[in-house]
């Protein structure tokens, strides 16, 4: 019969029974207790995982732990066990959640004993399958109960073996164990981090590093895959090298954090030879997205998503492959991911259940209709993925989970099928892991003879016929859950400003504020937007920043031009003082007169394409319709190309010096004048000339000697 054991080492604990769980990806443990006085039983051994032979020893251990002020004795321990298997996984379950027993019971009596104040008492049963009449496959219910002296139950645990006989032939149901790697935005624009926590959070013990640990303690096991967004590795780069972080109002430059360097390296290494798949970058709130019109958001987070993971990876990863906040999506999201490139969405059960309940466990794959036609949908297995992402911090916790998740997949693989499938288990999106107890479940499933791990990538549809499912269910609770309409409206009007900036920008491809707005939809947000406020001030901030730096130059002094006669050209100057690969831009300049009945502006070339670090005049051609001196004032503002405007306008006064019709009277007195003294001149050239006078008439000289 059931052997007896000594005595353990003190040992106060508290006995936590896992129960039945309805969300995939939200896993969750059920406390039970009929602990009376502080008096619980806990669970410290049970093997070995999954005995062949019917004389194979069993052997299970624990505590009693009394955890009140008062001794107890005439305490009886005694062990309980039925030699029939469960039938189903639902019975199970109510099983574990102490809503039923097993029709028959045995059972064998410990000795008596007493316990003090904070004291503890060890136990120990152990016996055969064949002791316990165990005779096929499957799994078989152990109870172990305490009695008082006056027979009274005080506490209980519930727990399993089971039992696979060397002769049993079963299809393996193939597992596909999927870990998630998901954090919180911690970088509110690209070049600012909000604050300098992220290499804390990486650090041996806190939850980035555990989950570090897990990826290097499997990384060589088979039928496992990641899914990371790719917001944080792109964290992890950009800490690991100089950077900015806000402190108050204000950035402080620091210099790199080998911390989140070295996480990000090892990280590398440790899932090389593992699939990947990518949320869309910062892991935005996809539902949220699409009930508040960002149409085009998804497209862009799947597109970086899988450039900044090439970048920090060094290889490809895969993008086709969504799991939506919660594993809950409605068809609104379906079509987006479906236009953004996604073909396959790992999904929680309720969101798609069985048009009926199933006698036994359905293959997890299905298929789903989106605007794109079909798509191949994971259907997350409840169960599993609650006991891979259960809470172990309790003494027992991680035991207890254990021997669930190996009676759950054997009762699966028990269940009467003729053809193999695929069950998935992932935790919840933000888990915060025990890594020697998911590196060992992760071990224990490769090991497991009913088991054959595979990655998510390689599932294909199931032979047989598909379970009947009732489509996509998204209930009102499911809805009340995203991103309040209130906060996305707020980050729309960012997103509004934002593409201002990407507007001008002549550098293709290239939205500058793009992962500062998904980093805002992030569902790291949900039920928490307080705490995004100060990143999308930040943001805001920053987008108001970079349009001011595009600009019309010459202060409030010098906004005077003069305008001599009735037209001419007045300089406009715009200044661009960006810098970097998105510095060059091309805005145009609209220029309106207040009083266009004074003032008149004739066309011109309004389009101008500046360098970084560069002004570019343009002259506009004006023309007053007014004789008289006087100012006007003309607007200038700068547009995008297709007329929004960009930054505040700026008035410039015009101030005409009415010499029009004063300078053809001038000019027309001055020719007068001139022509008169020409005139004159001339006259009176001519009045001073003289006639010349007559020569006197010659001589006649006669020659000499000549006589008369």
């Amino acid at each position: 019969m059931i052997r007896k054991a000594a005595l353990l080492a003190l040992f106060v604990t508290t006995l936590l029974v896992p129960a039945a769980v309805v969300v995939p990806g939200m896993a969750s443990a059920r406390t039970t207790s009929a602990s009376r006085a502080g008096l619980q039983v806990v669970m410290e051994a049970i093997g070995p995982d999954a005995p062949r032979d019917p004389t194979t020893e069993i052997k299970l251990s624990g505590s009693l732990v009394n955890s009140g002020a008062e001794p107890m004795s005439g305490l009886r321990i005694r062990m309980h066990f039925s030699p029939q298997p469960f039938a189903r996984r639902a019975d199970m379950e109510a099983y574990l959640a102490g809503q039923t027993l097993p029709s028959s019971w045995c059972c064998e009596s410990f000795v008596q004993a007493s316990i003090a104040p904070s004291g503890k008492l060890p136990w120990q049963f152990a016996f055969t399958p064949q002791e316990l009449k165990f005779s096929g496959f499957g799994v078989y219910p152990i109870m172990v109960e305490v009695r008082d002296a006056f027979g009274q139950q005080v506490s209980t645990l519930r727990t399993m073996v089971t039992y696979m006989p060397r002769e049993t032939r079963v299809p393996r149901t193939r597992l596909a164990m999927v870990l998630p790697i998901v954090d919180q935005p911690r970088r509110s624009e690209d070049s600012v981090f909000a604050d300098g926590n992220l290499p804390a959070a990486m650090a041996p013990g806190k939850r980035l590093g555990d989950l570090l640990k897990i990826a290097q303690g499997t990384s060589s096991a088979k039928g496992l895959t990641w899914i990371v967004d790719p917001a944080l590795l792109d964290d992890a780069r950009a800490m690991g090298e100089p950077h900015t972080v806000r402190v108050k109002d204000r950035g402080q430059r620091r210099p790199a954090a080998p911390e989140a360097a070295r996480w990000l390296s090892d990280f590398r290494e440790a899932v090389a030879d593992q699939p990947v798949v990518a949320t869309p970058y910062a892991d935005p709130d996809v539902v949220a997205l699409a009930h508040n019109g960002f149409d085009d958001a998804t497209r862009t987070g799947i597109s970086a998503a899988g450039i900044v993971a090439r970048e920090t990876l060094g290889r490809d990863v895969i993008t086709n492959v969504n799991w939506p906040v919660g594993g809950l999506i409605d068809y609104d999201g379906l079509d987006l991911l479906a236009t953004g490139g996604v073909d396959t969405v790992l999904l929680n059960v309720l969101n798609l259940p069985p048009t009926t309940p199933p006698v036994t466990t359905p293959d997890a794959s299905a298929t789903l209709e989106s605007v794109n036609g079909p798509l191949t949908a994971l259907v997350a297995d409840a169960t599993l993925s609650e006991t891979v992402g259960a809470d172990t911090s309790t003494p027992g916790a991680a035991l207890t989970n254990r021997q669930r998740f190996i009676a759950e997949t054997a009762m699966i693989s028990s269940e009467a099928v003729t053809t193999a499938r695929t069950v998935i288990a992932v935790p919840h999106r933000r888990w915060d892991p025990d890594p020697a107890y998911v590196t060992d479940l992760v071990e224990t499933a490769a090991a497991l003879p009913w088991l054959a791990p595979v990655t998510l990538d390689t599932i294909k549809r199931g032979k047989g016929a598909p379970v009947p499912r009732s489509g996509l269910t998204y209930t009102d609770a499911d809805r009340k859950l995203e991103l309040p309409k209130q906060y996305m409206t707020g980050v729309r009007k960012v997103g509004a400003r934002a593409d201002l900036t990407s507007a001008i920008t002549t550098a293709q491809d290239l939205d500058v504020f793009d992962l500062a707005l998904l980093r805002l939809t992030s569902s790291a947000w949900r039920g928490r937007t307080g705490n995004a406020t100060p990143y999308v001030q930040q943001v805001t901030g920053a987008i108001d920043g970079r349009i001011a730096m595009v600009n019309i130059t010459g202060s409030e002094q010098s906004r005077l031009r003069t305008l001599a006669g009735s037209n001419g050209d007045v300089p406009i100057s715009v200044r661009n003082d960006l810098s970097g690969e998105a510095s060059r831009i091309a805005v145009r300049l609209r220029v309106t007169s207040d009083q266009p009945d004074l003032l008149k502006i004739e066309p011109y070339e309004d389009k101008l394409e500046i360098l970084g670090g560069q002004n570019q005049t343009i002259r506009i051609p004006m023309t007053s319709t007014s004789t008289a001196s006087g100012q006007t004032t003309v607007t200038v503002q700068l547009t995008t190309d297709d007329g929004r405007k960009y930054g505040k306008p700026v008035e410039l006064t015009v101030r005409t010096t009415g010499y029009t019709g004063v300078a053809l009277v001038i000019v027309g007195a001055a020719l007068v004048v001139m022509l008169a003294a020409v005139v004159l001149r001339v006259l009176r050239r001519r009045g001073g000339r003289r006639p010349a006078a007559a020569p006197p008439p010659e001589r006649l000289h006669e020659p000499a000697g000549t006589e008369s």
